[in-house]
């Protein structure tokens, strides 16, 4: 008698939960990036309720890009050490608890302690994770559709925030931002605990870097505050006096700014948190970040042009807001419906992307999508006029879109390929940190020079046309920077890495992916 073989199964021995994963970090992504975009267009009427100022309440998202900036390199790398899918429930508690607060707050200092820090401190430790439980649950092609689906959503709700906050807060209440936080994310944590793979924590049963922790936190709040806050509090001299909970910290007839001051601690701390890090990893007595990562081209200069990049988008959705709030007087709602259309090239972008790496590698696409981006800043700059309509717009919100979708997760996909796994959530923390940075920079310059324009220009529309084209030389200077990239993908794989195959089919799968802050 003949023996026949079954044929394995395409399924056989993959989870069969992993789909459930997958929506479980799908809806932890669209809640945390909705939160800060939905509460964006509720500032005015936070304002008017709480009866206090712009610069009291801008710490509520400013205190957000703080927190969250100062903790990921920590957070991703404490899903190295203890596991992602732990880190992940812990954030979601902490994203959780934030929210309630933030719901219940009646002035700045509970909204600001809800939503800036305890909120920030939980996406540290959720975001990070997501990538980590995603490359560890999906293989192959699956991986591919994973991390193209989670690209997606993350663009999507940049794009759709505006609107769903301008809907909240004309009628409802802006605290439904928060509310609809605190229902979704109990069942998130019961999914993640009933439904996610446990995953292996580090063998090496390392301690936390305490020192390289303070050191990295303290270095990286103090540079994004100083980014962030050099137009208000002046870059050199006071022009403004540093007020904390009604106290006066730094007065005007001080000799240096604030700011001055913050940059100067800033790099000391960072350069004490460089030392220190290269000293542990010399003795292999496991440092935070592994600064020989930097040694890696795929990760030296595509870090360089995300940081790049994330300045050249903040000029699309920094400066289109203001034209078309101020300059057109729509409404939150009918801002976030003309900005639609660029959400949805996004995700086009992202499938599309996502297929063209298998025919010309992830490192060309990559470069494609920033000059169609570049392209899109300079077509949305010369059809800006005081009274434009939508249509005028279109080509630009396409180009733009669909380099968003095309360039966003696939530069992360080449910073990351050549990271050992252990060490992907650093590097992930890091990679996230460099885009917090480049887009604090980019509110910097841009709104710099959209208040000096209005200056000069009664019409709105005719101000934003440099910060906008700012943006636009800015992705083409990191559209020339991407040539320096090595090639990722089934037509440029490297040849100097000893896991060829497993480098190329990781950097393929995660070339689907599209991460937009």
């Amino acid at each position: 008698m003949i023996a026949l073989t079954e044929e394995p199964s395409v399924d056989e021995g993959l989870d069969p939960r992993r789909w459930v994963t997958l929506a479980i970090i799908l809806t932890a992504v669209l809640i945390a990036a909705l939160d800060s975009t939905v509460l964006n267009v509720a500032i005015p009427t936070i304002l008017r309720e709480f009866d206090t100022t712009i610069p009291a309440l801008q710490w509520v998202i400013t205190g957000y890009s703080l927190t969250f900036a100062a903790l990921l390199i920590i957070g991703g790398r404490l899903g190295d050490i203890f596991g992602a899918r732990r880190m992940f429930v812990v954030g979601a508690v902490l994203f959780g608890v934030g929210s309630l607060i933030a719901s219940l707050s009646h002035g700045v200092v509970t909204l600001v302690i809800g939503e800036a820090v305890i909120e920030g401190m939980g996406a540290s430790l959720m975001l990070p994770a997501t990538m980590g439980i995603l490359s560890s649950t999906f293989h192959g092609r699956e991986r591919a559709t994973a991390f193209a689906t989670w690209g997606a959503v993350m663009g999507a709700a940049v794009a759709f925030g505006p609107l769903i906050g301008g809907f909240l807060t004309t009628n409802y209440s802006w605290r439904w931002a928060f509310r609809i936080n605190v229902m979704v994310v109990p069942f998130a944590i019961l999914g993640a605990l009933l439904f996610m793979p446990r995953g292996t924590p580090s063998d090496r049963r390392e301690r936390i870097d305490l020192p390289g922790a303070l050191l990295i936190a303290s270095g990286m709040f103090l540079l994004v505050f100083g980014i962030s806050e050099g137009a208000a509090y002046g870059w050199l001299t006071p022009k403004a006096p540093f007020v904390i909970a009604g106290s006066t910290i730094w007065p005007t007839s001080m000799p240096v700014s604030i700011v001055t001051v913050a940059f100067v601690a800033s790099a000391v701390l960072l350069w004490s948190f460089y030392r220190l890090q290269r000293a542990k990893e010399r003795a292999g007595t496991g440092p935070l970040f592994e600064f020989s990562n930097l040694g890696r081209p795929g990760f030296r200069y595509g870090t360089l042009t995300l940081m790049l990049l994330a300045m050249g988008q903040v000029a699309f959705l920094f400066v289109l807001s203001v034209v078309l709030q101020d300059g057109q007087q729509l409404s939150a709602v009918r801002t976030g419906l003309w900005l639609v259309p660029s959400g949805l090239f996004i995700v086009a972008g992202s499938q599309l992307g996502s297929w063209l790496t298998r025919l010309v590698g992830t490192t060309n696409v990559v470069r494609t999508g920033l000059l169609f981006e570049a392209l899109g800043l300079t077509s949305v700059a010369i059809a800006l006029s005081p009274d434009i309509h939508l249509w005028q717009l279109l080509p630009g919100f396409a180009l733009f879109g669909t380099g968003i979708g095309f360039a966003g997760s696939q530069l992360n996909n080449v910073i990351l390929s050549d990271v050992p796994a252990d060490r992907a959530g650093a590097a992930s923390g890091a990679n996230t940190t460099v885009r917090m940075i480049g887009s604090a920079l980019g509110i910097a310059i841009v709104s710099s020079l959209l208040a000096t324009q209005l200056a000069h220009h009664a019409e709105v529309a005719h101000a934003a046309r440099l910060p906008i084209l700012f943006g636009a030389v800015v992705v083409f200077g990191a559209t020339a920077l991407s040539l320096l990239i090595p090639q990722v993908g089934p037509r440029g794989r490297r040849q100097e890495d000893p896991d060829l195959d497993e480098v190329a089919a990781e950097s393929e799968a995660m070339a689907e992916s599209v991460a937009v802050q």
